[in-house]
């Protein structure tokens, strides 16, 4: 009995720990905890006592009313239900969680003003932020209502983040008040540690630019994902996915959902939003296609089974006859007699096949372990995928294994397996937290780079960069050429399987750079794509070398060229840069654009003062580009759909530009086609914008 009472008079207050902070490698927050309240109510206590028993319940249910309507009002609940929590026999109910200060203030405001305190509780509490919203959403994850990491990184690293749970053991009265009693008891939270990731915001976000770009551009139907590593140490310094969705909201549908999100069922719209949250880099399995042949190239250098350079050391006639079976290759009147080098140049299917015969199956698992396509790869997140291979492999199931189809694995162990080439054969675990900090005590853990093992020799490595510098510069891989740097690279895409033809084509492109000393491996994969193109060498290599020429500055890795022109052109597509004719007037600024070869549009009159000009002064621009101006009282503007400029001859881009009322920047061969543009087709931009095409020879016969 005794016991009972102590138990009735006794209650355990909880202390919330502080959920640790999430930073990027340059100390960005990622995702960081902010003080909230959580609002509860004792209905039993929500009463007013009276002698006579009619008005009492009376003037309860009045109270419970006014109560659950101040509810209602102040944090937008609706009435009946709220009414009917303040009225339940329930010994707790929840109002509202994660409640801002001004809510607070708002309800505190009104319990003085209506003297009415008895059974009302404000708990504090922590909500979770995520700070740059969309960003690498789906490899941060997000919390629950009760702070526990439910996706991403924010549940693979929930204990760490999470910390321990504090409480005061006090003795209470039978109207809950607080007894001072010498009894009393605390024990403090701990809080959760900080981690800090591998990642960098600014990288992550060039990424996602070029992704989401890259997806849109080739009406992706299964979106895409971009990876960037540092080969040296395994870093991840981006992992992006798109279609991808705001932290800040996880459960309301992103763009690409909310299309038909109210014709689905419950149980579709579970599924869905758990596909929107999937990192598809880690959790997602995939056919690598040609990027592979790096893979096979590897394992016969390594076993001394051919060279690089061997003249006619393969034959293509436009297929390869295995077992009976007709391979074909991308070009279907045969590539001819060929090298190691030419073969990867070329992309070539049935020189790949005649290399892995040589190599042979058992061999060729050897080196698929090696490069750690049959494991995990034991990256700290949530939710890694390991792919599918064949039970029993004879010629044909060799064959297609030599140039990456009919087996799955996921992009990262693709893209790890690329960074022991480029590190020399040296493989790393990829990292993705690289330090972990005790918020209590200061105490910094550091995860340190874990090399996994040595898979190819260097002799052999380099081999294998100097032939993927050659795909780029003389092969399929033109496309991913920057200038003033040496890249190295191989394109893939991989056709549709048959047991599974919905799936589409997947279209990709892996990237090293610089060839010697390499410090960054990227590996962009499309989708589905059901644009123009579906090989990876039209539309995966430009999007990575856009992606490249932005990182490589960024990380202080500096371009051997030092001029200031983007493309040789002719005459008629000079650049020239654009004076700044702000505070002019409009007749001024009109004769010094003339002068300078530029035309100009606006409004008002010639005595205005120009306030604004589109683009702004220094650009870069062709002659007989054209200059919106601005002034006060005259500064409407006019949005434009940007045309879609794939496939066009620069003449061709530059007048379908003209009529819009757009200007051009060109990148790349005068003499080529638009291979990719930025902003994308459809984009709505300021007339007088700058849309930048890119531009190149058309590559055939290579995938």
């Amino acid at each position: 009995m005794k016991e009972s009472v102590y138990h009735q008079q006794t209650k355990n207050l909880v202390i919330s720990p502080t959920r640790g902070t999430i930073y990027d490698s340059t100390g960005k927050q990622l995702a960081v905890s902010a003080p909230v309240d959580t609002v509860t109510i004792n209905p039993s206590s929500i009463v007013v006592t009276d002698s006579d028993e009619n008005i009492a319940t009376q003037k309860t249910e009045e109270l419970k009313q006014k109560v659950a309507k101040a509810f209602s009002d102040i944090f937008g609940l609706n009435y009946e239900e709220t009414l009917e929590k303040v009225k339940s026999t329930s010994s707790i109910e929840t109002i509202a969680k994660k409640v801002e200060t001004d809510k607070i203030t708002q309800l505190t405001n009104w319990m003085k003003e209506n003297d009415i305190y008895s059974g009302i509780n404000i708990d504090d509490d922590t909500k979770r932020y995520y700070p740059y919203s969309n960003l690498a959403s789906n490899l941060i994850g997000f919390c629950g209502d009760s702070n526990q990491g439910l996706e991403g990184l924010e549940y693979a690293w929930n204990s760490v983040l999470t910390g321990t749970q504090g409480k005061i053991t006090t003795s209470k009265d039978a109207n809950s008040d607080v007894i001072l009693d010498k009894d009393e008891k605390y024990i403090p939270a701990e809080n959760g540690s900080n981690i800090t990731l591998t990642i960098d915001v600014n990288i992550q976000t060039i990424a996602e630019k070029y992704l989401k770009q890259a997806v849109e551009d080739n009406n992706c139907g299964r979106g895409g994902n971009l990876i960037i590593m540092d080969p040296t140490n395994g870093d991840i310094l981006a992992m992006a996915t798109y279609p991808d969705y705001n932290l800040n909201e996880p459960f309301t549908p992103n763009a690409t959902l909310s299309q038909n999100w109210d014709s689905l069922s419950s149980e579709s719209k579970s599924n869905a939003l758990s596909s929107m949250w999937r990192n598809k880099a880690v959790s997602d399995t995939y056919e690598p296609g040609s990027v592979f042949k790096v893979i096979t190239a590897s394992a016969a250098l390594e076993e001394n089974i051919t060279t690089t350079d061997t003249p006619n050391d393969f034959f293509c006639m436009g297929y390869e006859d295995v077992s009976g079976i007709k391979i074909g290759c991308a070009s279907s009147v045969g590539h001819g007699s060929q090298s190691l080098r030419n073969a990867l140049e070329n992309s070539c299917n049935p020189a790949l096949i005649q290399l892995g015969s040589r190599i042979g199956a058992e061999n060729m698992e050897k080196y698929m372990r090696a490069f750690g396509f049959f494991d995990k790869t034991g990256i700290d997140t949530s939710g890694e995928a390991v792919g599918a291979f064949f039970s029993n492999v004879g010629p044909v199931e060799l064959a297609t294994t030599s140039f990456g189809q009919r087996f799955t694995i996921t992009p990262l162990q693709m893209i790890t397996a690329v960074c022991a080439i480029a590190n020399d054969g040296l493989l790393y675990k990829p990292r993705i937290v690289k330090q972990v900090e005790n918020t209590d005590t200061g105490a910094i853990s550091t995860i340190e780079p874990e090399v996994v093992r040595q898979v190819i020799s260097k002799e052999t490595a380099e081999q294998v960069r100097d032939m993927m510098q050659s795909v780029v510069e003389n092969g399929g891989g033109k496309y991913g050429q920057i200038k003033g740097y040496t890249i190295g690279g191989k394109t893939g895409t991989s056709e549709p399987n048959p047991n599974d033809p919905e799936a589409g084509y997947v279209s990709s492109f892996v990237a090293i750079a610089p060839v010697d000393n390499t410090k960054v491996v990227v590996l962009l994969t499309l989708y589905d794509p059901q644009g123009d193109s579906h090989f990876g060498s039209q539309i995966a290599a430009p999007v990575v070398s856009k992606v490249l020429a932005e990182v490589l500055p960024y990380l202080g890795i500096q371009s051997s060229d030092t001029s200031n022109t983007d493309v040789q052109v002719s005459e008629n597509y000079q650049t020239s840069s654009l004076p700044d004719v702000r505070n002019k007037t409009i007749a001024e600024a009109k004769k010094i654009l003339e002068n300078a070869g530029f035309t100009c549009s606006f409004n008002g009159s010639n005595e205005d003062l120009v306030t604004e000009q589109v683009p702004i002064q220094g650009s870069e621009l062709i002659s007989g580009a054209t200059i919106k101006l601005y002034s006060t009282g005259n500064d409407a503007r006019v949005s434009v759909t940007v045309p879609d400029l794939k496939g066009m001859t620069l003449a061709q881009a530059n007048n379908s530009l003209k009529a819009k009322g757009l200007n051009i920047k060109i990148v790349g061969s005068e003499s080529g086609k638009v291979v990719l543009q930025e902003p994308i087709k459809d984009s709505s931009v300021e007339e007088g914008s700058i849309v930048t095409i890119t531009l190149d020879e058309e590559i055939k016969n290579a995938n």
